[in-house]
């Protein structure tokens, strides 16, 4: 759906595509993936940006760029940040601008950010509880979703509440060589 500027970028879709097939959908992770990602309503962004400002440019960019177009063309977004926040407690901190952001647009109720990073750890999760692999992507990714196809998703799953208990479960019950067995990591670089 975005055109793909370089082979890195390239590269880094596919790995990020990869991960939404075979652990998101793959495992049932989020019930509601599967039908935008079918729809190729999905849009998969690669940004440049190595610093703070750079990235919430491209941020506030992708968040107009959702509210203006069509939820039957573009439902959500995916950015990947490969050059910037590969620090957590960065990327942890740089929430804090995103909230920041979206009030500032008057989005919030409109559009939510969930976070996903190749080292999530949840705030009361030790580094290697395999529930933090529920929030683990190839680079650090900022989910941009609108509220209102989330409300109808979650209208139509009984129980949508209970899906972060069910994802630790389905995660415990796979392990760790389980999960890496999905070989969706990041992509290698080419030698």
């Amino acid at each position: 759906m975005t055109p793909v500027a370089s082979t890195s970028d390239a590269e880094i879709i596919a790995a990020t595509r990869t991960w939404l097939e075979r652990a998101v959908i793959g495992l049932n992770l989020c019930p509601f993936a599967k039908s935008v990602h079918v729809k190729e309503l999905v849009r998969y962004v690669v940004s440049p940006a190595q610093t703070i400002d750079a990235l919430l440019d491209v941020l506030e960019s992708e968040l107009k760029f959702l509210v203006d177009v069509a939820p039957e063309e573009v439902d959500m977004t995916l950015i990947m940040t490969p050059a910037a926040l590969t620090d957590f407690a960065d990327f942890i901190d740089f929430l804090d601008l995103v909230d920041v952001v979206l009030r500032s647009h008057g989005l919030v109720g409109i559009l939510q950010v969930a976070s996903f990073h190749p080292d999530y750890v949840f705030a009361d999760a030790k580094a290697d509880d395999i529930a933090n692999h529920t929030n683990r992507a190839p680079y650090p990714t900022l989910h941009l979703i609108r509220e209102a196809s989330l409300a109808r998703a979650t209208a139509a799953f009984p129980d949508a509440s209970e899906i972060y208990l069910r994802n630790i479960e389905t995660l415990r019950a796979l392990g760790l060589e389980g999960w890496q067995a999905l070989d969706v990591g990041a992509a290698k670089p080419k030698a």
